[in-house]
Order: structure tokens, then sequence, then C-alpha cells
């Protein structure tokens, strides 16, 4: 079993923005055209992710309060598919302004047409280790999924990071057994943008934002999404 798989985690700072779609163009001038020399690692892609929670709702509830130490646990996989693919089993977590990952690669896709949750979830928990199994086990309600399109940037040496996310679109879970692909929730059309970087490199990073075109904002896809099926 690798680090990865058995639950290593990375930590770093993460800075965010949001704006309504019309900034893009600004923004991504602004990322190509800095002196810190960003470049595009990779091509963008669609993102997709099941966010899961307990019967409390104590994901949601830790994230509406800003409690300091607080997760969330997710699967993401990566492309056009609408129903999950091979992907990961994601436990993200935050202290204070400092998060880090928990990563359980998943190679077989845990959906194909016609599971209901309940059987995707037992395909995607017979692939977890111990202790992915565990968190799955202590959240095991399928609350939404959202989608997005993630643009890459990452100065030369790829100590900071940043990604532009547009395109979200969100797809309540909590009213059926088999998965809803269909009807998208209403939201805003926005983007975020969010710079990630380790505690080391923090000074750098915010000397260098200090004439970006957007302000910080308290934004989380997540809240957004929840406040979009009706949680909030």
């Amino acid at each position: 079993m690798t680090a990865e798989a058995e639950g290593g985690h990375e930590e770093r700072h993460e800075i965010k923005f949001a704006a309504y779609v019309t900034e893009l163009d600004r923004v991504r001038n602004w990322l190509l055209l800095h002196q810190a020399g960003f470049i595009r690692p990779y091509p963008e892609r669609q993102v997709n992710n099941v966010y899961f929670d307990n019967w409390d709702y104590r994901a949601y509830a830790e994230n509406l309060a800003g409690v300091s130490a607080r997760s969330k646990v997710r699967y993401r996989w990566y492309g056009e598919s609408a129903g999950p693919a091979a992907g990961s089993l994601e436990v993200k977590q935050k202290r204070n302004y400092f998060g880090w990952k928990l990563r359980f690669p998943v190679d077989e896709a845990p959906y194909v047409p016609g599971k209901n949750w309940t059987e995707i979830r037992a395909a995607l928990r017979a692939q977890l280790p111990w202790n992915g199994r565990l968190w799955l086990d202590q959240n095991p309600l399928p609350i939404m999924i959202n989608r997005y399109v993630r643009q890459y940037f990452c100065t030369t040496d790829t100590a900071i990071r940043a990604t532009i996310d547009t395109s979200q679109q969100v797809f309540d879970q909590r009213s059926g057994l088999y998965p809803n692909f269909d009807r998208p929730a209403i939201m805003q059309d926005t983007l975020v943008v969010e710079f990630k970087f380790a505690r080391a490199d923090r000074q750098r990073a915010v000397a260098m934002m200090e004439d970006f075109p957007l302000r910080i904002s308290r934004h989380s896809k997540y809240m957004n999404a929840v406040r979009a099926v009706g949680l909030v």
C-alpha cells in the first residue's frame, strides 16, 4: 500500500478569491503576464465530486459555523463521466488557514448505470484501506454532486499554484435512492480563484498577490453548493 493510499497528507496554505465569471479574462491575463512567470502545467479539465456527510450533517454544520478545525469527505474523479468513475476518496481537512488532504485511490469505477447509492458506496468501500473505510462509514450519506471546469497555473519552480474554477453545477442527492445527474440546482455563474502554497512560501505568495484584481473572500464551493440544494 502506498503512502498516498494509506492517507499520507500534504499541508498547504490556501487563499481564495471569488467573482462573477465576467472577470475571467482579467484574472487569467494577470496570471499569465505576472513577473512570477506563471505557466499552465496541465490542460483544463472537468472536476467531479460526491460529498458525503453523516445523518446530522456534521460537515455542513462545521463549515457553516466556521469551526477552526473541520473536515469534508468527498469522492473525486476527473473527466466527462456523469457518474463516479475511477478516482479517489479524499478527506479535506482544515485548521485555521492551513489545509491538507488524505487521498485514497480507487482504481475501478464504483458506478455503472443502474446502480443505486447503496451499491455505489459498497463498490467504493471495497477498494479502500481500513482508514478510508472508516471515513466513509462515519459519513455514509451522499449529499450532492458538484462539477466544474478547472484551469491550472503554477510558478516555474512550482512553489505557488493557482487554479480557476468556472461552470459549476450542483446536483442534490438527498431525495432518492439513485444518483441524480439530470436535475441541477440553480446557481450564480461565478469563478473561484485559489492560490496554494507551503507555509514556507507564504510571505512570497502574499507579496505577489498585492495587486491581484480581486478581493480575498471567505468562499467555499462546498458551502455555495449546499446553499443551492437548500441545506441553508
